[in-house]
């Protein structure tokens, strides 16, 4: 998807279809940008590193 919006806006279009058929139209390229970071950002935070350190707390349930 962000290899899609980064086409659209190499190529100055203004008009972006998804994987899903929805339509987006931007108003200007700072907009589209704006977009692109926003992906970005949303990329960063799911390859994030998982927790290293998992800590068991178990009783015998007295």
């Amino acid at each position: 998807m962000r290899a899609d919006l980064h086409a659209a806006r190499m190529t100055g279009a203004r008009e972006f279809r998804d994987q899903n058929g929805e339509t987006v139209v931007y108003k200007s390229d700072s907009e589209m940008a704006r977009a692109l970071a926003a992906l970005d950002a949303e990329i960063a935070a799911q390859s994030a590193r998982p927790a290293s350190t998992i800590l068991f707390k178990t009783s015998k349930g007295l």
